[in-house]
Parts: C-alpha cells; sequence; structure tokens
C-alpha cells in the first residue's frame, strides 16, 4: 500500500536547493516531490513524501511522524552549511569595436573589509556590478560611483547575516530601491544628460546566498556542475513578457526598438523617454531580483554586458570558463578568454565580463568523459575493393 502525506514545515534558510531535498530524501529512502516556490522568497515549502515501504497497518498519522523525523530544519540546514563559497573573482574591459568605452564595473571579493565592518557570523561576502552606458559613459560612471551609497546604506542589516532568517528578502528589497534611487538621483543631476542612460546588473554574496539583480541586458549565468543556469533575463523588446508590458503602459515595439529609440526595455537614465515623476513608464529601472542558496554544485558565475552574449550563448561561455579554470586556475585569464573570443566572433560593442569563482577548481570535473570509439575508421584499397566485390557477387 503507498500512503502520500504532507509535510509542511518552516525553514530558517529563506532559500533551499531543491536538488538537495531530493539527495536527503532518496538517502532515507523516501520519495519527495517538491512543490515549487513562488518569485517572493520562500519562507514555508511543502514536500510531498510517499512511501512503497509502509505497511497496511501503518497509520496517515504515524506515517507523518516518522518522515517527518527523516526530514528536519535541523538535518537541512545542517546539511546545507557544509557548503561555504570559496569567492575569488577576476575581470576583463575592452572597447571593442565601438569609438568609446561606455561600460563600468566594480569587483569586490571582500565587501565587509571593503566597507570596514566584521560579520557577527563570519561568511563569505562579495559584490559585483557590470554597467553598460549608452548616450555617453556619465550615467554609467554616476551609478558607480555611487553605489555603495545607495546599495549599502545600511551596513547593519548585513552584519546580521545568520541571525535573521527575513535577511534575504530585506535585501532583496534594499536592492531594488537602490535602483529607483540610482534612477531618480539622474533625474535631478545636472552633469548627465536626460538622453543618457545605463542598464546595470548587481550580484551579491552573502554567506551561501547569491542576489542577482537586472535591469537591461546585461547578464548573470551560474554554472552548476557544467550546466549554464540564466540568473536574468535580457530586457530586450524581443522578450515577450517585455514587450508585453511595454505595450500594456502605452509604449510600442518598433522594429525591435522601445518607442523606436532604446534597444532595452529596462534602464537607469535615459529620462527623456520616461513618464513624469510617479507615474508608471515603458522604460523602468525597477530590476528583476533572483535568491538563490548556493551548494557544493555551484562553481562559478559569470556577469556581463550585452557585448560578450550577443555572440556567445550562456552555455558557450560557462564551457570556455570551465575549460579555463580546469587548465589554469586563474578567473581573470577565463575573463580575458571570454573578451577574446567574443572579439574572435564579431561582436560589435563594448565588453566587460566578471568570472566569479565560488567553488575550488579541484571540484570541477569533466562532466562529460569522452567515450571511447568501439571501431576505428579504415579504407580499403582498391585490391580490396574488388575482392570483396568478387567475392558478394559470387554469393
Amino acid at each position: 500500500m503507498v500512503l502520500e502525506t504532507e509535510i509542511i514545515y518552516q525553514q530558517s534558510i529563506p532559500v533551499l536547493d531543491v536538488k538537495y531535498h531530493l539527495c536527503v530524501s532518496q538517502e532515507n529512502g523516501v520519495k519527495v516531490d517538491v512543490s515549487p516556490a513562488s518569485n517572493v522568497v520562500p519562507i514555508f515549502n511543502q514536500l510531498r513524501v510517499s512511501s512503497e515501504s509502509i505497511s497496511t497497518e501503518t497509520s496517515l498519522f504515524g506515517s507523518t511522524v516518522t518522515h517527518s523525523e527523516m526530514i528536519t530544519d535541523t538535518i537541512i540546514e545542517e546539511a546545507v552549511a557544509k557548503f561555504a563559497p570559496n569567492v575569488r573573482s577576476g575581470s576583463c574591459a575592452d572597447i571593442g569595436p565601438r569609438g568609446s568605452m561606455d561600460d563600468d564595473h566594480i569587483q569586490v571579493d571582500d565587501l565587509a573589509a571593503h566597507l570596514g565592518f566584521v560579520l557577527k557570523y563570519p561568511s563569505p561576502s562579495a559584490f559585483y556590478a557590470v554597467f553598460d552606458g549608452h548616450g555617453g559613459p556619465d550615467a554609467a560612471v554616476f551609478v558607480k560611483n555611487n553605489a555603495m551609497k545607495l546599495f549599502f546604506e545600511d551596513t547593519t542589516m548585513l552584519q546580521s547575516y545568520g541571525t535573521d532568517a527575513f535577511l534575504m528578502k530585506r535585501l532583496e528589497d534594499s536592492h531594488r530601491k537602490a535602483f529607483l534611487g540610482a534612477d531618480l538621483a539622474m533625474a535631478d543631476e545636472q552633469s548627465i544628460s536626460s538622453s543618457c542612460g545605463t542598464t546595470a546588473l548587481t550580484a551579491l554574496v552573502l554567506g551561501r546566498h547569491l542576489l542577482v539583480a537586472n535591469a537591461g541586458d546585461c547578464r548573470a549565468v551560474l554554472c552548476k556542475r557544467g550546466v549554464a543556469v540564466d540568473m536574468s533575463h535580457d530586457h530586450r523588446p524581443s522578450y515577450l513578457p517585455e514587450r508585453k508590458r511595454v505595450e500594456e503602459l502605452g509604449g510600442y515595439i518598433d522594429d525591435g526598438y522601445l518607442n523606436g529609440y532604446l534597444s532595452v526595455t529596462r534602464a537607469l537614465g535615459d529620462w527623456d523617454l520616461k513618464l513624469p515623476l510617479g507615474s508608471a513608464s515603458p522604460l523602468t529601472a525597477e530590476p528583476d531580483v533572483q535568491v538563490v542558496t548556493l551548494t557544493e554544485e555551484d562553481e562559478f558565475l559569470i556577469i556581463g554586458c550585452d557585448g560578450i552574449w550577443d555572440v556567445m550563448s550562456s552555455q558557450e561561455a560557462v564551457s570556455l570558463v570551465r575549460r579555463g579554470l580546469r587548465r589554469h586556475d586563474d578567473p581573470q585569464q577565463c575573463a580575458r578568454e571570454l573578451v577574446k573570443e567574443a572579439l574572435r566572433l564579431h561582436t560589435t560593442d563594448n565588453l566587460t565580463v566578471i568570472v566569479i569563482c565560488l567553488s575550488p577548481v579541484e571540484s570541477i570535473v569533466e562532466s562529460c568523459p569522452p567515450q571511447r570509439r568501439r571501431f576505428r575508421a579504415c579504407s580499403l584499397s582498391e585490391e580490396a575493393r574488388n575482392k570483396l566485390r568478387s567475392l558478394l557477387e559470387s554469393n
């Protein structure tokens, strides 16, 4: 007899990796179907547990107690807590074929030290960002120069990491506020033209958590045991959810451009294309935010401006970096190799990319080892072919 029960548990870690649940349950002989969580940081998850080994005499209540003892908050937290990212990074920027360099970036491997505080519970902390300016470099430079003040105004919130179960949700809200705050600041900044703007993507590593916020067509890609996992969406008119949002707010797409002018649908600045303050505009600075809990499967993160992604898929970039790390274990060199490859593929834009290692190179193993050939190709001489033909014809 197969019994199915639902176990609802409260977790003190905001986001948990689905594969971990499967691993824990399989070790205990339990089949687990994890219900998908919503886009916001989950505080409760549901697991449906079924066991084929439960006897017919076992009650529903009894099976619930048995499996809830197997899968507890303590077991899950302890197993996930065994992994701590080993953060190090390398970056590369190149003007490419353009006449001016409008990209910019931020690379901080030790955020706590950079901001001048000590975490109550020692954990990795790092912050990275890429900015792709248009209409000149002024908007990208402005956001870079003010990023620490905008994104980490409340350092006490960061220092509480490890004690506050709702921290990542609070950080998500603060990052949205920072993007919108930077956008509003540029509306009043006399040194920045109203036709100047920038896309922006940020990546925050805090303990086992990764938070990515994006407005525009920069991209973040996580390598999970050799597989590319997009951590952001390219906000372009060709992306159907963005096209729908733009049209619902009164905007239009003309030949792939927002209102016939801009190739992205989200950006900071560009106030000549935005409606008056307080109005919902087709062009917005509000970011999409993704939060995940990192595990030992997460090898590295790539964030880059669209000069990379215009000519390279996420998986191609991940494979190139993975080969590089296994060869020389240098994220700086990997970033240079990505830029070099994009130039070879004739990108037409500025190039900026950051490679952020999360696991030691020893954990990066060959995901698909080459298989041996069963047969070796060979060619026959003319004489051998004639003999073979005669033999076949005689039969």
